[in-house]
Parts: C-alpha cells; structure tokens; sequence
C-alpha cells in the first residue's frame, strides 16, 4: 500500500483537512494520515469563534455555505466586572464583525468536502514515523490494518496537534519552545437551554472567571474558572448553574435558562509556542507548534491562518518553481503566533482570578477595565485583536 504524493499531510483535524483542501484547489496532490477514527475526530468539542479573516477564507475556498446560513454573526462582545459590564462594537470600532460557528461542524464540512473531492484520508493509522526530514526526499511510515506502508512525498505537513510527531521530528537543538502553564483550568458544559444572550459574556468576576457562549439558538456553551485538574465529575449540574449565575452581571443571571448538561469537561491554559515551524522539509501547522488559552478565541484561528500561508507557499513552489513563500513560511507564520498568544495571555490575566492576586492586583484589573470601558481608543485595540489582525 505505499504511496507517492507531493504533501503528506499528519492530522486530519481542520487544519490537515483545510490544508490538504487549499492545495487540490491549486493542483497540488496530498495523502491525509490520521491516527483516529473519522467519527472520533468529528465529533470532538472545540471552539466556535470564526475571525473575519477565517470566514473570508472559507468562502474563497468554497467551505462557507454552511457556515453563512447556519453559523451566528457578532458585532461584538459584553465585557463584565465588579464595576459593571459594558460591551465593544466589533463593527463599529473595526468595521468587521466575528462568526459562531461550532469546529465540530467545520469539520464536517472539511470532511465532506474531502469526500466529493476524491481526497486521500486514511484514518486509524499507527506507529507514525516521520524520514529524512531534513532532506528533499522525505517519508512517512506507519501501520493500516496490521500492514506496514510508506508514503513519500516533497513534503510533510505537521498538522497533527500538540501530542502528534511532527514536532517530536525536529531535533531537540534546533527546537526551541516556550511556555506559559496557567495556575486554573475551565469547566465548561454544553446545555440544550436558549443561551442567555444573543452575543459572548466574558465576566471577570472576583469568584473567578466566566464565560457565555452558544452552539446554535438551542445549544448554550458555558464555562466557568475552576481549579487546575479539577474533575468534573466533583461539579454537579446544581452546583455548575449556582456559580456561574453568581459570577455573572445580575441582568444576564435573573435570565438565565438552566437545564440539565449533555457534556461536561475541563480544560486546562497553557500558552506553548515552538520555533522554528519549518525543519528541512518538515512544516508545523496549528496545534502542533502552538497551543493558546481560549480566552481569545485564537486557537482555530491561527490554525488557519498557518494553513493559508503554507498553502500559498507549497503552491508557489509546484507553480513558479519558488521557495521564498517556504523559507518565509516560519518567521510570517511565528509573528502572528506571537500576536494572538500576547493577546491571549492579556486577556487571560485581565479576567482571571489568581491565587496569588493582591489588593493591589486587583485594583489594578479593575482600572484596566474601567480604561477598557471609556476608551473607544482602548477598544479599537481590543476589537481589532479579537476579530483577527490583517492576515
């Protein structure tokens, strides 16, 4: 069963997916390996926060159908305190607005797409090895149904998460990675109740962090600040609702619809950013070379932005015989990352509760907001960063 192609994708999450969609509008042929089943990967919990700029691209490639007429645009968010809750108009400040739009559903549109294409996925794959990395002639690996086979390529795409073997490929002295592990994790519930607003709540509360968010006009997604490695099964439905309601602004509590969950879990923030993203003929893309908190919505994001420039960098190469868009790839992709992990790691520290926090801390959360709150300077900043910086 072995194979030759020009792009031997790792990953079949939105990003191989996105990736290996651009490259056969352009011509440029691709093998999919992934290590789970389809159904797994389907079906995973992710964000739901599309940036202009994500949108634009869909559509350009085809995939924004669905996401037009079923997806939820906002022009902006609420932003709470102790001292009250203002909201930013994304559109107003920035002319720009962002889509909800669940990636558990981008990604049954990526794997549609791939199907009425012909595109090579093969999922259940193991023993995943990457070859000759740093050399023209590389190859991947791995074992489909007890049988071993090689795909060799001109490429490997990395897009297979923060655990996948992409990253562990480039050699611990040429690899560099930096980290930032937050002190609290989010418990976060998925509920068939109508969301308690039409747009996000973000509430920095002094009990600690909130969010509201949705699915669709039936399907609310809500979480709340917890303890790092917090199980949550210690969080009954009761005890979710009772603690979120008391960390939200009291118009947005007396309406809340509560209900039992469909789905609850914890996750952990941690900034993670490694560079370079390129080694030989090796590229990183997504959560393989970087992992954000979720407080900005970034995680998705960057994702695709990675896949946009690596797509018009292996095309230019197959086009115009040109490797500049390749050798820039890591620095044009790593400055990005940088933007969106310190707009992360802002907003992050804006609106949690730390352990460690002082009055003096705390007040001065409380000035950022107050600031946040009368600047339209202050909020042209924050729009601009949430609904995604100029790609």
């Amino acid at each position: 069963m072995n194979r030759c192609t020009q792009v031997v994708i790792l990953g079949a999450g939105p990003s191989g997916l996105l990736l290996s969609h651009l490259l056969a509008l352009r011509g440029v042929e691709s093998v999919v390996l992934e290590l789970r089943t389809r159904d797994y990967v389907a079906s995973r919990i992710r964000a739901g926060v599309l940036e202009h700029g994500t949108v634009e691209l869909l559509h350009e490639a085809g995939l924004g159908a669905r996401a037009l007429r079923e997806g939820f645009v906002h022009e902006g968010v609420e932003l709470a305190g102790s001292d009250g809750s203002f909201r930013v108009d994304f559109r107003a400040r920035t002319g720009k607005a962002v889509t909800i739009y669940g990636q558990t559903e981008l990604q049954k549109d990526l794997f549609r797409a791939r199907d009425e294409a012909n595109g090579v996925v093969i999922d259940e794959v193991s023993d995943v090895r990457i070859h000759d990395a740093d050399t023209r002639a590389p190859s991947v690996t791995c074992t489909k149904d007890g049988e071993s086979f090689t795909v060799r390529a001109d490429f490997v795409a990395g897009c297979d998460g923060h655990h996948g073997v992409s990253r562990a490929a480039i050699p611990a002295p040429v690899l560099h990675t930096y980290e930032r592990v937050y002190p609290f994790g989010w418990l976060g519930i998925l509920s068939e109740t109508p969301p308690v607003s039409d747009e996000l709540i973000y509430s920095g509360h002094e009990r600690g962090f909130a969010l509201c968010s949705m699915r669709n006009p039936a399907l609310s997604r809500y979480y709340v600040q917890c303890a790092l490695g917090e199980s949550p099964d210690a969080w009954s439905d009761a005890r979710f609702w009772d603690e979120l309601r008391a960390r939200l602004p009291r118009e947005a509590a007396e309406r809340l619809v509560t209900g039992p969950s469909i789905e609850k879990s914890v996750t952990p923030l941690r900034s993670f950013i490694a560079e370079p993203m390129r080694f030989g003929s090796l590229f990183l893309a997504g959560d393989a070379a970087h992992i954000v908190p979720p407080t900005g919505a970034k995680g998705l994001n960057l994702a695709v932005r990675d896949v946009a420039l690596l797509a018009a960098a292996l095309t230019a190469f197959y086009g115009e015989r040109t490797e500049t868009l390749l050798d820039a790839y890591s620095n044009d992709a790593l400055a990005g990352v940088w933007k969106a992990v310190r707009f992360s790691w802002w907003m992050t520290n804006l609106l949690h509760r730390y352990d460690a926090d002082d009055d003096f801390a705390r007040r001065l959360k409380r000035a950022e907001l107050a600031y946040l709150r009368g600047s339209l300077a202050a909020q042209t900043v924050f729009a601009e960063n949430y609904v995604g910086l100029a790609r």
